[in-house]
């Protein structure tokens, strides 16, 4: 099976998903942050492993707290994903801090100072 096909697809949305379901609604762990979201979810073709991309809302102490509380609930999750996801195997939840949305925040926080001083330039110039 290559690793973009159709079935493939289909099987990392649904297990984002279902891992979405299952952090948001049955992880009771005080550690973990209320604003955690799955980003992505990529299963290996073979069904054995699966990387889970976790993007946290705070500061880096919440990302890291949050993410010790998800690999420390990692057995629960897998077995409440077997239960909810039918598949051949269930797999191996690696879950991955994702920070991509911070740095486009950052990005544009950037952008934005870059065009006001612009303007301001702009505006005194004239």
């Amino acid at each position: 099976m290559r690793k973009n096909s159709i079935k493939n697809t289909r099987i990392n949305g649904e297990v984002q998903k279902e891992l979405s379901r299952i952090i948001q609604n049955e992880i009771k762990d005080p550690r973990i942050a209320p604003m955690t979201s799955v980003v992505a979810a990529e299963v290996a073709p073979d069904l054995k492993t699966c990387k889970a991309y976790i993007s946290v809302f705070g500061d880096e102490k919440a990302s890291a707290d949050t993410l010790a509380g998800l690999k420390s609930a990692e057995g629960y999750i897998r077995r409440q994903l077997a239960r909810s996801v039918n598949l051949r195997n269930t797999p191996e939840i690696r879950f991955i801090l994702d920070q991509s949305i911070a740095y486009g925040v950052n990005m544009s926080h950037l952008i934005d100072e870059v065009i006001g001083d612009d303007e301001k330039k702009r505006n005194s110039a004239d």
